[in-house]
């Protein structure tokens, strides 16, 4: 992986990013962008407008969407941090990680031309499908090797960088871009998501500093966080003609399936994602440095969690929770933390994880009220999605 992008509400670009992480910042408050706002209040995390680099396309931008504005933005950082301005077109892919993600924006247009339906821009065909967010991406970069969009709910981000990686190492593409999408949700996504017991409640209406907290005793939910991601993998070969640097080497990747539709996960499967992905990289686990988990502050799925880190080998790594920092951005998330895990890894400093008081395992390797030093050879990052899906990637250190 040579370059990477990122947006979320405490910071936009890498530096900005890592340096709000390691400060333990954080920007939950009520929920008020225009489609989200409901007679019950919802807490989470806002991005500020992206700014947008000059060089783009002021046509390209025309009736472009919030996911499709934070997709452009991060995918230009990722671009440039990878140098792929002189890479063969043909040989670069792009695949999108997300479902439905403009599903805000499609209320809001729904809304506008409910009275008039004759007057709906047909641009409408276009934009309310995922792979708009494809179609932008390979016009602003020139893109003509594969590009299209992987679903795994909150796994998505993570499993468009396994995608990725399969195209590249099958010798389809020298490199390839995966982009964790912005989830950009309407009212009622965020009502059903309550409902479902999924999403925390108005529990710290008055504090909304407090409510996120993944792995705490006290959590009740995952809180939302708008944010985006991308990550550039490719060969070996290709990066160092360019005399890329990359920030890791993805060691190995699994992903399995419960056989459960339910939004409840199981300790079985996702304890295989992770062994699987440590199989494929031949990597003991005594070997792993670190743990980014997926961490949502959810009943069940923190706890289901933990043991699965237990049954796989892996209690004796140090471990924090990004969305306890950025909330949870459901596509966007394994992407943003596979991110944050290249920063730590570059920066030798794991970031603190807010708002855990009362560990549900306090034997565990926390990273708590304050960044840490610590050199890490070897890192593992989780995600899991409704459906019942675990992924897992291996991550070595970059030379």
């Amino acid at each position: 992986m040579t370059g990477c992008g990122v947006i979320s509400a405490i910071g936009q670009g890498k530096e900005a990013f890592l340096g709000a992480l390691l400060r333990g910042d954080h920007s939950f408050g009520p929920l008020v962008r225009p489609g989200r706002v409901a007679a019950t209040a919802f807490i989470g995390a806002e991005i500020p407008t992206p700014v947008v680099p000059e060089r783009f396309s002021r046509k390209l931008l025309r009736g472009v969407g919030h996911s499709a504005l934070a997709a452009l933005v991060v995918l230009q950082e990722a671009w440039d941090d990878a140098q792929l301005a002189g890479a063969d077109p043909e040989r670069v892919g792009l695949v999108v990680g997300g479902s439905n993600v403009q599903q805000r924006e499609l209320v809001l247009r729904h809304e506008a031309y409910r009275d008039r339906p004759g007057y709906l821009p047909p641009t409408y065909g276009m934009s309310y499908l995922d792979t708009d967010l494809c179609g932008l991406g390979t016009e602003q970069f020139g893109i003509r090797g594969p590009a299209h969009t992987v679903g795994g709910a909150s796994a998505s981000g993570q499993l468009a960088v396994i995608e990725a990686a399969r195209l590249v190492r099958s010798g389809e593409v020298d490199a390839c871009i995966a982009l964790g999408a912005l989830a950009d949700l309407s009212h009622w996504e965020l009502r059903a998501l309550r409902a479902l017991g999924a999403m925390g409640s108005d529990r710290f209406a008055d504090r909304p500093d407090l409510a996120s907290r993944p792995f705490d005793a006290d959590r009740d939910g995952f809180v939302y966080g708008e944010a985006c991601a991308a990550v550039v993998v490719e060969r070996a070969t290709a990066a160092e003609a360019r005399g890329a640097h990359p920030y890791a080497v993805i060691t190995g990747w699994a992903v399995a399936a419960d056989g459960n539709r339910n939004p409840d996960p199981s300790v079985a499967g996702e304890a295989r994602a992770v062994r699987g992905a440590l199989a494929m990289a031949g990597l003991p686990p005594r070997r792993v440095d670190y743990v980014n988990p997926h961490g949502t502050g959810s009943g069940l799925g923190d706890e289901v969690e933990v043991a699965a880190i237990r049954a796989a080998g892996l209690a004796h790594a140090r471990i924090n929770a990004t969305k306890s920092l950025t909330g949870h951005g459901l596509s966007a998330a394994g992407a943003v933390e596979l991110v944050a895990t290249l920063l730590q890894m570059r920066a030798s400093t794991l970031h603190p994880t807010r708002n855990l008081d009362r560990p549900i395992d306090p034997a565990l390797g926390w990273v708590r009220g304050r960044p840490e030093r610590h050199g890490m050879t070897n890192a593992v990052t989780l995600s899991a999605g409704f459906g019942g899906l675990s992924t897992a990637l291996c991550l070595r250190a970059g030379a």
